[in-house]
């Protein structure tokens, strides 16, 4: 019988996942992310850090069921990504990004493609989170708040990927997110998922990801 294993490749991947996990950065409001994690792909909807945290895990439970006797070193892997997400560069765009966008006007012309032509100039593009727009107010928790499903959905992926591997429920204690003085937020796995549950429950359309904006697909 053959027992299972990774390829190289496979290897090699998990090796770079394991070094840029175990890079020291900081993603606190007072810090920033090491220069390995991507800000610059896929603008202007996935030019955040927090794409390549989460999109990095994506291997890891592949990985477990195929070499399950590794689950410390991708458990490791994976509270790492999960404590940079709850730092305040996780969701720096609902952080900073209110209202309208004041650049509307003056976006490269390959975002025409991505809003209506009779609105040109006037709409934000997809990718502006617009935390505070109204009817909504300004809402500091990126859990919480009405819009953000990109952010919270994510998160449960990454979250819900530990779990599948681990043995223990850490994340399902109480954690702080975002820690920035009075904008500390207190949540657990099973309460963000309970949160959206109950989101979507009240708004059977959808949760916004930006402010104004539901993806159908």
């Amino acid at each position: 019988m053959t027992k299972p294993v990774l390829s190289d490749r496979s290897v090699g991947w998990l090796r770079y996942l394991h070094r840029k996990a175990m890079t020291r950065d900081d993603w606190s409001r007072e810090g920033y992310p090491h220069g390995h994690w991507d800000d610059r792909s896929d603008p202007p909807m996935a030019s955040w850090h927090r794409f390549d945290l989460v999109d990095s895990s994506y291997a890891l439970g592949l990985m477990a069921r195929t070499t399950p006797a590794w689950r410390e070193v991708y458990v490791g892997i994976l509270d790492e990504l999960i404590a940079r997400h709850t730092g305040w560069w996780s969701a720096r765009d609902w952080l900073t990004q209110f209202g309208p966008d004041p650049d509307r006007a003056s976006y490269p012309a390959e975002y025409q493609l991505l809003i209506p032509a009779e609105l040109w100039g006037e709409y934000d593009v997809p990718g502006w989170t617009a935390n505070g727009i109204e009817p909504w107010p300004v809402q500091m928790d990126p859990i919480a708040a009405d819009g953000m499903l990109f952010y919270k959905g994510f998160f449960l992926v990454l979250l819900g990927i530990r779990s599948l591997i681990a043995g223990d429920d850490r994340w399902n204690e109480p954690f702080e997110m975002i820690r920035d003085g009075e904008h500390t937020f207190t949540w657990s796995h099973s309460a963000i998922a309970a949160h959206l549950t109950a989101q979507w429950e009240a708004m059977p359309k959808g949760v916004h990801c930006e402010n104004t904006k539901i993806w159908p697909y």
